[in-house]
C-alpha cells in the first residue's frame, strides 16, 4: 500500500490531529517504513502453522459448580454486633 499525502491527511483528520507540512511528510515516510517492515511477514513460510487466536493455551479456570456444605450459621454470626435469630440485624437505612 502506497502512503500518499492525502492518506496521511485523512488519518490525521480521523485522529483529530493538525499536522504541519513537515510533520505530514515525516508521517508519510514513517508510515511507509512501518508498512514495509510489516510486509516482511509475507516472506515467512507459515504453511505448517495452524491458525490461532491466542499465543498461549487457554483453558477454563472455573471450578465445577457443585453443592458443598455451607458455612455454619453460628460461626457466621459469632462476631456479629447484633443478631435476630439466624440473621444479622442491621440499622434501618430506608425510611417509610
Amino acid at each position: 500500500m502506497k502512503i500518499t499525502p492525502e492518506l496521511v491527511e485523512h488519518v490525521a483528520d480521523l485522529a483529530r490531529l493538525k499536522l504541519s507540512g513537515d510533520e505530514q511528510k515525516r508521517m508519510e515516510i514513517q508510515l511507509g517504513d512501518i508498512l514495509a517492515y510489516i510486509g516482511l511477514l509475507d516472506e515467512l513460510d507459515t504453511s505448517g502453522v495452524s491458525p490461532t487466536s491466542h499465543v498461549i493455551e487457554v483453558f477454563n479456570v472455573f471450578r465445577d459448580d457443585e453443592v458443598r456444605p455451607s458455612f455454619p450459621v453460628e460461626k457466621s454470626l459469632a462476631n456479629a454486633p447484633d443478631r435476630s435469630g439466624t440473621a444479622f440485624k442491621v440499622p434501618r437505612i430506608i425510611e417509610d
